[in-house]
């Protein structure tokens, strides 16, 4: 054992949510750190590797509305260490159709906000228009704006994450994929095709690619990966869609949740589908865009965004990797028994929340515990542990996605 190098803390996957506990496990532990990536940093084949995802406090539950004011200030305190802006406030925006079952989800927001002591504004579709001149929405929408909502530069925030770590002390390695880990006394052994580590906790923050890692030691997380797309359009009135004007913004439709984003670093309005996509698995996914997803966000473009209308300029993929009931899974093994192990399952929504769960990850790595509410994203709640548990990937109403376009 004395020649197999070793580490305090070993983590299993760098995208965002590992590479977020890389940086604030090497603040504390410094050398003591082992970032494990198993494509090369910065690769597409994940889920956080796009200029920009949405930032918001708005959320339809208050166990995510507990924690959204936390990760502005886990990303502010990276912000202040490297000295580059990572997210940009731009306000947002949420909205249904009246008298439809989604105004039931737009109405859980607000309580939500409510409760957590969010601010924000009750907006109709003609108010929404006046505020923001790029929508044409008619008074038969109800939705809500709060100033806080933005976007996070995610490339960047992953990048900044690493390279701050490697500040810190920590070693990060890439194309150093998990072939399997075991038991020692007082740790594990982490088998790659790199070599050998010795550590005393591991953090798995590998995405699509969790059980994979987790299946060398008999612990299965039921989730269902499924590639997803944005596409962004070359608009003409590129300055109507700036972050100086233009907000982030969801729309609960009838089928699916639409959602869009002003343009950063390049000059392209942004759209996608949430949860619009077919199962797949991270080795025979495509990368192909899906036309039928790509005429669903142009539609709705059309008629209610239109000035954001010009060339499609080209559509992205990602991929989801989801529990059934989509929330996240922040936990140890240690009822599986392995206490060794933290794990963190980010459920498809979980980008502007990567710096604080990386955090979270160190604490429960390092003390065994956090000082953040995450009581509801255990490994043992039903969704988890019920094979029979009904599955629903919409944020805030349950149920499957079905694509139309009916807006």
């Amino acid at each position: 054992m004395a020649s197999v190098p070793y580490y305090e803390y070993i983590v299993v996957g760098c995208g965002g949510i590992g590479s977020g506990a890389v940086y604030w496990l090497s603040k504390t532990a410094g050398k003591g750190v082992l970032g494990l990536e198993q494509f090369k940093l910065g690769h597409e084949n994940g889920g956080s590797q796009d200029h920009s995802r949405i930032i918001r406090l708005m959320y339809h539950d208050e166990k995510y509305t507990r924690l959204t004011p936390h990760t502005y200030t886990a990303w502010e305190e990276v912000e202040r260490e490297a000295g580059v802006q990572l997210v940009f406030k731009t306000g947002g925006l949420d909205f249904a159709r009246k008298g439809t079952p989604q105004e039931d989800t737009i109405a859980k927001y607000g309580e939500a906000m409510r409760r957590a002591g969010i601010p924000f504004e009750n907006m109709d579709g003609d108010e929404i228009s006046r505020r923001f001149p790029q929508f044409n929405l008619s008074k038969d929408f109800i939705g809500f704006y709060q100033k806080d909502g933005g976007l996070v530069d995610a490339a960047l925030g992953n990048a900044v994450h690493i390279q701050l770590a490697r500040g810190h002390g920590a070693t990060v390695l890439d194309e150093c994929g998990v072939t399997w880990i075991e038991k020692t006394s007082g740790g594990a052994l982490v088998h790659t095709n790199k070599g050998t580590f010795r550590c005393r906790k591991i953090i798995v923050a590998a995405g699509a690619w969790i059980n994979h890692v987790l299946g060398t030691i008999g612990v299965h997380v039921p989730v269902t990966v499924t590639q997803e797309q944005v596409t962004y359009l070359s608009t003409p009135h590129v300055k109507d869609f700036t972050k100086k004007k233009f907000p982030i913004w969801i729309y609960n439709a009838r089928e699916h949740d639409i959602y869009g984003l002003p343009s950063h670093v390049n000059a392209y309005s942004k759209i996608g589908v949430d949860a619009g996509g077919p199962s797949v698995l991270p080795e025979t996914r495509t990368y192909n865009p899906d036309p039928t997803r790509e005429k669903v966000c142009i539609d709705f473009f059309k008629s209610h965004i239109p000035k954001a209308v010009g060339p499609p300029a080209y559509t992205k993929t990602c991929l989801y990797t989801m529990p059934p009931d989509r929330n996240f899974v922040i936990d140890s093994l240690k009822t599986r028994g392995w206490p060794e192990v933290v794990i963190c399952c980010g459920a498809g929504h979980a980008y502007k929340f990567a710096s604080l769960l990386g955090k979270i990850l160190s604490q429960l790595a390092i003390d065994g515990r956090t000082e953040y509410p995450i009581s509801d994203f255990t490994f043992e709640r039903e969704a988890i542990i019920n094979p029979n548990y009904k599955a629903g990937v919409i944020m805030g109403r349950g149920g499957n996605v079905k694509l139309s376009s009916n807006l």
